[in-house]
């Protein structure tokens, strides 16, 4: 155990300065990814309490009442859904309603993958800055070894190629596990924006129906 702490803190100080703003990148993406995880979880655990709450008040054709329960949530499902019901009745159009509802997209999506984004760019910068700080590494190595003892320059400059790696390693071992939360909470945030999308044609389907089910002339007389 304490070997293997002896050898990580020499591998980190034989990285030099670079090696600070890599790890400095990943303590902030694992921050993200947390916070982020936690989020979206909580978004599709209330979303689908919603959708289960407003299902059968839209299958029975009680808008209004569909309305007040929308009006009364902040989830992503119900912000979008209120939309759409605020028009129900006085458009004309199916695409009236829908297009209320993507108005209500535009505002859910962009608060769906705040900073997720980050991930992907603090990924690309852990493999750029280990890259670089190796580069500045072997530059110094050979401008010592240039200088050196020839019978010494074969040791030193191994000695110091291996040591020049250690950033790049450590920016791969930054990167990887990275790539792999932004590509994970992607996903999850596109299953989200999915299910927002599935809950949008179905209302439109149920006011479609009630809306055919209405005698001419007489839009909302059966249902509310």
């Amino acid at each position: 155990m304490m070997d293997g702490l002896y050898w990580l803190v020499k591998f980190f100080r034989d990285g030099d300065i670079f090696m600070y703003p890599i790890l400095t990148g990943f303590v902030c993406g694992v921050a993200i990814s947390i916070e982020r995880y936690m989020r979206l979880n909580a978004s599709m655990r209330r979303n689908r309490k919603a959708w289960d709450a407003i299902l059968p008040v839209l299958q029975e054709g009680d808008f209004d009442r569909a309305r007040e329960i929308t009006a009364k949530s902040d989830t992503e499902l119900d912000m979008v859904l209120s939309l759409g019901l605020s028009r129900q009745g006085s458009a004309r159009r199916r695409d009236d309603i829908e297009i209320a509802m993507e108005e209500g997209m535009m505002e859910v999506i962009p608060q769906l993958e705040k900073r997720t984004h980050y991930l992907g760019l603090l990924a690309s910068l852990s493999t750029l800055l280990g890259l670089f700080g190796t580069i500045m590494a072997l530059i110094r190595a050979f401008t010592a070894v240039a200088n050196a003892n020839p019978a010494e320059k074969a040791n030193m400059l191994s000695a110091s190629i291996s040591v020049a790696m250690n950033t790049t390693a450590f920016g791969i071992i930054a990167a990887v596990p990275l790539l792999i939360m932004h590509s994970f909470l992607t996903a999850k945030t596109t299953e989200i924006i999915d299910s927002l999308e599935m809950a949008q044609v179905k209302m439109l389907n149920v006011i479609t129906e009630f809306a055919r089910q209405e005698p001419p002339g007489n839009p909302g007389a059966t249902r509310r």
